[in-house]
């Protein structure tokens, strides 16, 4: 889905702002290089600075998203603008070599050219030396943008060429109107944004079947263990322990459970605009007033616990249980 200026303005302020002022400032340097996680806008940026640079109609340093250029560098069509990506696993010598060859020709329809090359920390030694020499003598009218999310795979003479620009994870908010924008339903864009940062894997978890089946599976255990405790270990059993079958999934499970303790304590302190789970607020609610902060914050404490010996090779099973009686010590009527 293409971005406007204002929605990666809202993604990430301080890289948008660097970027507006070098254009205003007609100071544009001759290489960047974005770095930061998956799905926070890295590549969106790189096309939004390239359309920039040669829109036909811009708003001030705004580009208009619509002339042949913008729509052309939107498709990767525009004969000045070259995107390389990893041939496999890395970026070969023979990619920099190719583009070196195209950037020594007379630009196609101006003298300006922009080279993005995505995965940039996955070029194979003599390529990174290849482009190395590249970068040390710069055109004036040729613009790199790199992009990683593995700043530290990077050459550190690569890096002192390039103005660095980090790209922070995404705000649960600024991923949670997404999602919902998208036609995600504001239940499910609500948990998905406190449980990534990344907008892609938010995407992804929130069309997953197993991803809703989990968030209800979670709310089942936490209502089981307050209004039925003696079948929370049947519960785990049954329907936990065959769902959440791997280690990652387990841990993913607890992340749930812990946001629906952080739901208790955000009533009890009266912060109800941070609720997660808004469709359970009634119930959470009266389950607020029948306990202690000091017994919710305790229970939080289980949980992250919990997560903690998940990794030490404990059983499984045996951990859900331990947590269990734990969790239900923690909740009694005051």
């Amino acid at each position: 889905m293409e971005k406007t200026w204002e929605q990666l303005q809202e993604y990430q302020p301080l890289v948008i702002k660097t970027v507006e002022n070098s254009l205003k400032k007609d100071r544009v340097a001759h290489a960047y290089l974005f770095e930061g996680s998956r799905g926070t806008g890295k590549k969106e940026v790189g096309f939004l600075l390239a359309k920039s640079l040669f829109c036909q109609h811009p708003n001030g340093h705004k580009p208009c998203n619509e002339c042949t250029n913008c729509r052309r560098i939107s498709s990767g069509n525009h004969p000045d603008v070259h995107i390389i990506e990893p041939d496999g696993l890395s970026i070969k010598k023979w990619q920099i070599q190719a583009l070196q060859e195209e950037f020594s020709k007379t630009g196609v329809e101006s003298n300006r050219k922009v080279y993005l090359i995505n995965h940039a920390d996955k070029m194979t030694s003599n390529a990174a030396n290849s482009l190395l020499k590249f970068l040390e003598e710069p055109s004036s009218q040729t613009v790199a943008i790199l992009l990683t999310e593995q700043i530290h795979r990077m050459l550190n003479t690569i890096l002192s060429r390039c103005q660095v620009l980090t790209f922070r994870p995404l705000a649960p908010k600024v991923i949670h109107d997404q999602l919902v924008a998208e036609g995600i339903s504001s239940t499910i864009a609500s948990l998905v944004s406190h449980t990534t940062n990344n907008i892609e894997e938010a995407r992804e978890l929130s069309e997953d079947a197993w991803f809703g089946q989990s968030r209800s599976i979670v709310i089942q255990l936490y209502e089981v263990m307050v209004t039925r405790p003696t079948h929370a270990f049947f519960f785990v059993q049954d329907q936990w322990l065959p769902h959440f079958k791997e280690k990652e999934q387990l841990s993913f499970g607890l992340d749930i459970l812990l946001l629906i303790y952080k739901d208790l304590l955000y009533i009890q302190l009266g912060n109800e605009e941070k609720l997660i789970f808004h469709d359970q607020i009634a119930s959470f609610k009266q389950h607020a007033l029948q306990t202690s902060t000091r017994r919710v914050s305790d229970q939080i404490a289980a949980v992250l616990e919990a997560k903690r010996r998940l990794y030490t090779n404990m059983n499984p099973h045996l951990l859900m249980e331990q947590l269990v009686i734990k969790l239900q010590e923690g909740f009694k009527l005051v």
